[in-house]
């Protein structure tokens, strides 16, 4: 399931394409997480830049897909969209599309319906979402989907998508400082104000795109800022209604969607459940010192997925399960297999 290397020769993907999350570029000096991490706010423009002067040397990648969090809260908000665009100038080199996804970092800076503008967001949805679909092959599809779409990040007050989520952190998290975890216990460290969740609107969206890709005989590949799956990363990075999302992920179309990809955690991280799902988290270009790199290349083939990271990110080469690997996967996950890789 999670595959090793062979000798054979090398065969061609149907499609390949960069992976880079949270380059939370700010023109401010170096600085620390909250929890003492050492963060390179200038240096994440140098990292990117590298990043793709490698990814065009290469001239292969049909695209590119930066997972969120372009620009860091702390810059300047009257230079916001000077760092936005200075991060936006150096994808524009690569020559292909680059796509992106709402970042709760995105949202600290500049309003909604402006980011949905600069980065393409929504395309081909109704007015004013942030979540959309690509086919870059007849075989696969990629949902891009909007963890902020439940939020008090980048609705106005009185908005219903901005109140149902104080509800939701009100019934959930007792703390004043909505954005604090203290107190809350393992997957409910989810619900803090720096998080969001899918709407229903955005979850019948999803599954009426698995159920049309299912027709069409595609997989799906599912983008978003936040991750789904417990194991793949800090409780507080999940999606504040991650088992909505699984059941949608798992139970439409059996065996359509065969991964999701996720950033925000600023770490790799990795969980194969027992649907088969291969869920995978990127680790942060603002956290990689200077010297170091944090992105990667996806390759996608009709049997498996690999993600072949430079550096600090993870290099994985995952199998699309058939259903009598799904079955003797659950078999092995039943004696207590571990699933994480």
């Amino acid at each position: 399931w999670v595959m090793g290397r062979s000798g054979k020769t090398p065969e061609a993907p149907l499609f390949r394409f960069g992976v880079i999350s949270d380059i939370q570029y700010a023109d401010i000096p170096d600085g620390k997480s909250f929890i003492g991490v050492p963060r390179y706010y200038r240096n994440a423009l140098v990292a990117t830049k590298r990043a793709v002067d490698k990814w065009v040397q290469r001239g292969d990648l049909d695209f590119a897909i930066h997972f969120g969090d372009i620009v860091d809260g702390f810059q300047p908000k009257d230079r916001s969209d000077e760092a936005l665009q200075a991060v936006l100038s150096e994808f524009e080199a690569l020559g292909r599309p680059t796509y992106h996804m709402l970042g709760n970092h995105c949202l600290y800076n500049l309003p909604r319906h402006i980011l949905n503008q600069k980065l393409g967001l929504g395309m081909g949805c109704e007015t004013g979402v942030s979540y959309y679909t690509l086919t870059p092959h007849p075989s696969f599809r990629l949902i891009f989907a909007d963890g902020y779409d439940v939020s008090m990040l980048g609705w106005p007050p009185g908005h219903p998508l901005h109140e149902e989520a104080v509800k939701i952190l009100d019934l959930n998290n007792p703390n004043e400082n909505k954005n604090s975890p203290e107190g809350l216990v393992g997957v409910d460290r989810r619900f803090v104000k720096f998080g969001g969740g899918a709407s229903s609107r955005q979850l019948e969206w999803v599954r009426g795109q698995i159920q049309e890709a299912a027709t069409m005989g595609q997989k799906v590949i599912v983008c978003c800022h936040l991750a789904f799956c417990p194991g793949s990363c800090p409780y507080a990075c999940l999606l504040w209604n991650y088992p909505d999302m699984l059941r949608v992920l798992r139970d439409t179309a059996p065996g359509t969607v065969v991964a999701t990809v996720a950033g925000h955690a600023h770490q790799n991280g990795y969980v194969l459940d027992e649907w088969g799902i291969h869920h995978m988290v990127l680790p942060a270009v603002l956290e990689t010192p200077p010297d170091r790199d944090a992105y990667g290349i996806m390759e996608v083939f009709a049997d498996r997925l690999e993600l072949v990271g430079t550096d600090t990110m993870m290099s994985m080469r995952m199998r699309v399960l058939d259903a009598k690997s799904l079955q003797g996967l659950r078999t092995l996950l039943a004696g207590g297999v571990q699933r994480g890789g």
